[in-house]
């Protein structure tokens, strides 16, 4: 599961960075960029472990 949810944070660490980053550039604000797309990485750690968890839960 660890290996499922690596890839995953990876692809969606990218784009919750991204998401953030273009709403702090809608806001103005060139200066909280770094937090903001930090704040998206962080964020997609937990997103992925539940995906990973789905993905590697048998079919029932």
């Amino acid at each position: 599961m660890l290996k499922i949810a690596l890839i995953i944070w990876i692809i969606g660490g990218a784009t919750l960075a991204g998401m953030c980053m273009v709403a702090v550039l809608v806001a103005a604000n060139d200066q909280l960029i770094p937090a903001a797309v930090a704040t998206g990485f962080v964020l997609a750690i937990p997103i992925s472990v539940l995906v990973a968890r789905k993905i590697a839960r048998p079919a029932a």
